[in-house]
């Protein structure tokens, strides 16, 4: 072709743009691709809004689903109790952990967890990249707050649509809690096998203890097993469980968080091949506090579990030597406050040849000798006795009733101190005679004391000093306590928190009549290896050799103790003094002994027999026991006279004239009684008026402050 030839025209031939053309052109094509990505996020946007607003409230119910669990005076756990779907979700924070444990689960689960908002995108990243390398999942790329959502609402899918609700609802939690509050919720919810569920409910289930302190191959080894618990449960898959761990540990060596020597060391210790069973220390006093209020998840009890757990071993050491049938239960209680520290209702709660499930602490029972003290405390306080007068112990008849010691001989003339000291029956029951039964049992009531009567019924006997009637070992043990407190009474308390509306102190003794008996409970002969003088206390053995008991006193603790069997079986051979005794003794020196010595009350006297007032030197119930009363006349109503005819009207302008109560003698205060009902409070005065109703035959009775009564029947006319 010529040089000036031009091309044809149609020619496919055509010359490049300029620069400045093809950046426009390729602008454009940005502009269309951002365009297209700009409504592709805005749609994408719209879409996952859309989604967010179809998803419901988060349910946090299985959060709260807690297991009821009972607790020392100190938090450490006593019982826990199952859920109603039959799981140990034992409750946790993170400050009931091992800090150790808490730095592996983030360096091993999420590493970011403290600064991210829910989704690590870089943790994501890196699963995605795992996943294109290998073509399979490798890691999930989850965060601690994504596996929360997912044990919140547990699905079993596993796919993109899972996982995008698992990251909403973690941006959700993050955006409602503290990352402490869902560091809790993961502790409180991680599976570990089983129907185990929480890292408490595991620790104690493969260790045996609380997550408070762990080792490193315990920590390393609860932070393996959530990622697939029934895949790794060392007691069915020991192996699995061990290379679970081993890689939690290399991963805890590489962050620096235990050193070489430490993880070689936790990778010899051994894997726990079988689940330990909970804790089940005072199971009848958490049953009855639990069945009190089941509503409440957490129950603060004033017990001490390593007490509680020490005297629940030594019941069944002592339990050995017994028939099988044959059960012990004890009680430990504070003085102070009246709180329960230890209170062991049988030898083992699952034995029912010993009828285990039966609180043995609540169970009414036969005393023999151990109410004993009592009948003294009140001798002494109505001033009938003194630890140094002198009683007889010698044959006596007391209408059908004859009483006989234990060893059935006689001493003669004894003290009642050593009377109370070796357990004489015939001086307890002339203490008692002198007193009235009546009377003794109704200052026991009066003091909250709950007493049980034979069926047979009829007025009470001199035999109740002797154990004829029934009694539990709380409320012997409590009335003992009174005599530790100096004759004040205090309800036992089993909750650490102390009831509202507390009721004030009950009176059953005066000080003085409290220390007697305490000071002469002190001198008591101990069982044999025992150290005499260190406390105070007393035995008793029921008729039949049923029931063996124990209780003693120092100052700061009294320990009840009771041998017997269930059924209420005769036992040969059950005696108090060589079975419950050592018991008491052993559960003291297992408690520890308060050295101080009982404090004095400044009135009381301290005398020999031969320096007491000499009505009080001798027993003799034919005179008043104590120079007040010699010197106090007779209590005498002394107007109006008995059988007197009196009409109102005549003194009164409207015919309902008052009448005058006079008494003479006595003990103030008086109350003045019509027909049995008190018509005036306890009045320092020996004058009254009262306003009659009406007409008629009345019965006027006045009480002195003694306790003595007089009464007339008049007739109002």
């Amino acid at each position: 072709m010529p040089v000036n030839a031009q091309p044809e025209s149609g020619s496919a031939t055509s010359r490049p743009l300029p620069p400045v053309e093809r950046a426009l052109r390729r602008f454009r094509r940005l502009k269309v691709a951002a365009a297209a990505f700009a409504a592709a996020a805005l749609a994408g946007t719209a879409a996952l809004a859309l989604y967010i607003r179809s998803l419901p409230p988060l349910d946090l119910s299985a959060a709260s689903n807690r297991s009821t669990v009972v607790l020392d005076r100190e938090g450490k756990l006593l019982r826990p109790f199952l859920t109603a779907d039959g799981r140990w979700k034992l409750p946790v924070t993170s400050d009931d952990v091992d800090p150790r444990y808490l730095a592996m689960l983030k360096a091993y689960e999420d590493k970011r967890f403290d600064s991210h908002h829910g989704i690590d995108p870089l943790g994501l990243a890196r699963a995605a990249g795992q996943m294109l390398r290998h073509g399979r999942v490798v890691s999930g790329g989850s965060t601690l707050t994504m596996q929360v959502a997912r044990l919140l609402e547990p699905r079993d899918e596993r796919n993109l649509a899972a996982k995008l609700r698992q990251a909403v609802r973690a941006v959700e939690l993050e955006q409602r809690f503290g990352k402490k509050e869902i560091l809790d919720l993961y502790l409180n919810l991680a599976p570990f096998g089983g129907n185990l569920e929480g890292v408490r409910a595991a620790s104690f289930a493969y260790f045996g203890k609380e997550p408070k302190r762990l080792s490193t191959a315990e920590a390393a080894l609860l932070v393996a097993l959530p990622q697939s618990p029934e895949t790794r449960r060392p007691d069915r898959f020991a192996e699995a469980a061990r290379k679970a761990r081993a890689r939690v540990l290399a991963r805890v060596e590489r962050a620096g968080i235990a050193t070489a020597s430490e993880v070689a060391a936790a990778r010899e210790e051994e894997i726990p091949t079988a689940r330990r069973p909970f804790p089940n220390l005072s199971p009848h006093v958490a049953e009855q506090v639990v069945a009190e209020a089941p509503t409440q998840r957490v129950h603060r009890l004033s017990l001490d579990a390593r007490l509680q757990k020490s005297l629940e071993g030594l019941a069944r050491e002592r339990s050995l030597g017994l028939a099988p049938q044959v059960s012990i239960a004890i009680l430990a209680v504070d003085n102070e406050t009246g709180a329960v520290r230890a209170s062991v209702g049988g030898v083992d709660y699952f034995a029912a040849e010993r009828a285990g499930s039966l609180d043995l602490t609540r169970a009414l029972r036969s005393p023999g000798s151990a109410l004993k003290p009592f009948i003294y405390a009140l001798a002494f306080d109505n001033g009938i006795a003194h630890p140094e007068t002198m009683l007889e112990d010698r044959p006596a008849r007391y209408g059908a009733y004859v009483p006989e010691n234990f060893d059935r001989a006689f001493q003669g003339m004894v003290s009642a101190r050593k009377a109370l000291q070796l357990s004489l029956n015939v001086p307890a029951v002339e203490l008692l005679s002198a007193l009235g039964p009546q009377r003794f049992l109704s200052r026991l009531r009066d003091a909250g004391i709950s007493i049980a009567m034979p069926k047979d019924g009829g007025a009470p006997g001199l035999a109740v000093g002797l154990g004829g009637l029934g009694i539990t070992l709380q409320d012997l043990t409590r009335a003992y306590v009174g005599l530790a407190r100096g004759g004040e009474m205090l309800p036992l308390r089993f909750r650490e928190e102390a009831p509202a509306g507390d009721m004030p102190p009950i009176r059953l003794v005066e000080p003085v009549a409290a220390w007697y008996v305490a000071d002469t409970l002190l001198g008591a002969p101990p069982p044999l290896n025992a150290v005499p003088g260190r406390i105070a206390y007393k035995t008793g053995t029921s008729y039949g050799y049923r029931d063996a008991w124990a209780v003693g006193f120092d100052r700061k603790h009294t320990i009840g103790v009771w041998v017997g069997r269930a059924d209420n079986g005769a036992v040969p051979g059950l005696v108090g003094r060589a079975v419950a005794a050592p018991i008491l003794f052993d559960a003291f020196a297992r408690l520890g002994i308060d050295p101080r010595p009982f404090v004095q009350p400044p009135d009381a006297i301290v005398a020999s027999t031969n320096h007491l007032p000499p009505p009080l030197r001798h027993l003799r119930q034919d005179v008043p026991k104590t120079v007040a009363a010699i010197a106090t006349p007779a209590l005498k109503l002394a107007f109006p006279p008995d059988g007197a005819r009196i009409d109102l009207s005549a003194g009164s302008l409207d015919g309902r004239g008052q009448l005058n109560l006079k008494a003479s003698g006595g003990a103030p205060p008086f109350t003045w009684l019509v027909d049995g009902a008190p018509v005036t409070g306890p009045l320092r005065r020996r004058e009254a008026q009262w306003q009659p109703p009406g007409r008629g035959f009345m019965r006027i009775s006045v009480i002195d402050g003694s306790g003595a009564s007089e009464s007339i029947s008049i007739r109002l006319q």
